[in-house]
């Protein structure tokens, strides 16, 4: 693949107006703001990340993780451009050295996509067909539509929530440019392609989109058939990946020092893991010069000192494998191939997170809870999809916004729409109608 032709700020659903633009702001910094300034940004707030919504002590939601995420993208972005730069002067004064800003928006977009409730949401939606109500619905889809929502995955619908023509918007979606939207699909194949991991990155409604975006950029196709396509990675997917790799595990640890989940020392040793012993003496030391006796405040000078590492480690993979990533023959993820130290450290992280952390009351009895409210609204809105003639699925559809397609006289439409309409809830939100649903609350009259 080529640099030139990857970095494109050409955008979905205004390809005729392309050589009519003439704006002092960059492309790419517009995909930015858009984000930024749009409803499905916002209610990210309001979504889980690990741990339950905050009550006295304040942990990261989807927005904080995001922002969080977007600013170390941005960073990886524009280190790579400066040294990338240095090996290819050709690339100096092109859309090149904007990198920075295309990865700390697919940074922003990365989670979306994402339904209430963390992962539980998802393999909520994912059960509800396979072993669910649902399960009888296979006889009535085509194989590929039932490939998709059994394999409901929230980076396919981040790429849908994106580019999908909504009732009453405009044509493209959020009309983003085609770098920007490439590098938010992590996996860049039809669901038919996703195997034990389940893992894809389009649904087959916006499966051309993504070919017509790949094609325009070179992206490397691998496979294609009547039943999905398959591409291998643009570029800079990977840096959006190490971005929330390196943000996921290590304030995952800071959040669970806070809630009492580890303890201090048990935290120390988790982010200072990631140096040998004569750096972690010299950060020891330079706490004690500055005089940092407040233990939150050391392990957030610990988790920007291994934050730190992490992100020059990935850095210096995606420049020394360049080659192998633009042929499409590098494989896993950076962080998978940072030097030993760092990488045996972040593994020991992943292994006390899942032990520790994500096995921990706090996060399970949210999952219990989170799966309990999507499994029965999926159930009553997916009826009321199948069945929209009943009286009671009428009561429902008309809760639904305007913008979903909820009306439509095809059937995988319908229960898409419902899916766009849960996928698009808050954690509070989703609480509401599941209450609603089940008379638990009324309003006020």
């Amino acid at each position: 693949m080529d640099w030139q032709r990857l970095i494109s700020n050409k955008r979905l659903g205004q390809e005729d107006r392309h050589a009519l633009r003439h704006d002092d702001r960059s492309e790419f910094k517009r995909d930015s703001d858009r984000l930024i300034y749009s409803a499905p940004f916002r209610r990210l707030q309001n979504k889980t990340q690990v741990f339950p919504l905050p009550g006295s002590v304040f942990v990261h939601n989807r927005l904080t993780h995001s922002l969080e995420v977007a600013s170390l993208g941005k960073s990886l972005g524009d280190d790579v451009a400066r040294k990338l730069t240095e090996v290819h002067p050709e690339l100096r004064g092109t859309l090149f050295e904007e990198i920075g800003t295309i990865v700390q928006t697919a940074c922003y977009a990365h989670d979306m996509g994402n339904p209430p409730f963390g992962h539980s949401g998802e393999k909520a939606i994912q059960a509800f067909f396979i072993e669910g109500p649902g399960a009888g619905l296979e006889k009535d889809v085509s194989r590929r539509f039932w490939d998709d929502i059994t394999h409901f995955e929230g980076n396919a619908n981040a790429f849908r929530l994106l580019t999908h023509r909504f009732l009453g918007r405009r044509e493209g979606g959020f009309v983003m440019t085609y770098s920007t939207l490439a590098s938010i699909v992590k996996y860049p194949f039809s669901s038919s392609y996703a195997g034990k991991h389940g893992k894809f990155g389009f649904f087959a409604t916006e499966e051309k989109t993504y070919q017509k975006i790949a094609d325009e950029l070179g992206i490397i196709r691998k496979d294609g058939s009547a039943e999905g396509i398959c591409y291998v990675r643009h570029p800079l997917t990977y840096l959006m990946e190490a971005a929330d790799d390196i943000c996921y595990e290590i304030m995952d640890i800071e959040d669970s020092h806070k809630l009492k989940l580890l303890s201090f020392e048990e935290t120390a040793d988790l982010l200072l893991g990631f140096f040998d012993e004569q750096a972690k003496q010299s950060i020891r030391r330079r706490i004690e010069e500055e005089g940092v006796t407040d233990r939150n405040e050391q392990v957030v000078y610990f988790r920007a000192c291994a934050v730190g590492l992490l992100e020059a480690e990935c850095v210096r993979v995606f420049v020394e494998r360049e080659e192998d990533i633009l042929n499409g023959t590098f494989e896993g993820s950076l962080i998978q191939h940072i030097s030993e130290l760092p990488c045996q450290a972040y593994r020991h992280c992943t292994e006390v997170s899942k032990d520790k952390i994500y096995r921990s009351k706090a996060v399970l009895d949210v999952e219990l809870s989170g799966y309990k409210i999507m499994e029965t609204l999926m159930e009553a809105l997916i009826g009321a999809a199948v069945e929209p003639d009943h009286f009671h699925s009428r009561q429902l559809i008309h809760r639904f916004s305007s913008q979903y397609d909820i009306q439509s006289p095809d059937k995988e439409t319908r229960i898409m729409a419902v899916l766009d309409y849960i996928s698009g809830m808050t954690d509070i939100y989703a609480l509401d109608i599941y209450q609603k649903i089940n008379g638990i609350s009324l309003p006020l009259v």
